[in-house]
């Protein structure tokens, strides 16, 4: 289920959707069910979207801005942060931060507009900073 596509993407951010931008936005679509789990709202049968227009709109939204988030961190899986120094040759690679605590795998944004659309019944918060 992917929640946008790349004209919504365009719309969102202003700017012409980057190459690749259908793998990234079904990935930051999976990055949106993550935060829905245990959101309830009425879904179309075939489509699966919320079938009211604001819901819609605000999965649609922070499925964009968890695209644009990846693509500016440069981080579509979630595993830069892990590590603080990473070389090629000679392969080493060394831990981020002592409390093992993982990257972030939502954008800021993302959590915010669906927790402002009543989507989300708390704030979300991203375990990985815990």
């Amino acid at each position: 289920m992917v929640y946008a596509t790349a004209d919504d993407f365009s719309t969102f951010t202003g700017k012409p959707a980057p190459e690749g931008i259908a793998a990234s936005l079904a990935r930051a679509s999976e990055r949106v069910d993550e935060l829905l789990i245990g959101a309830v709202y009425d879904t179309d049968e075939v489509t699966e979207m919320p079938t009211d227009p604001k819901e819609r709109d605000a999965v649609m939204r922070a499925t964009c801005a968890q695209a644009a988030w990846m693509i500016a961190t440069g981080d579509p899986y979630g595993v830069a942060a892990t590590f603080k120094d990473v070389s090629i040759g000679s392969v080493r690679l060394s831990r981020a931060g002592g409390g093992g605590s993982g990257p972030a795998r939502h954008a800021p944004d993302a959590g915010r507009i669906l927790h402002t659309a009543g989507l989300l019944p708390g704030y979300a918060f991203d375990t990985a900073a815990w």
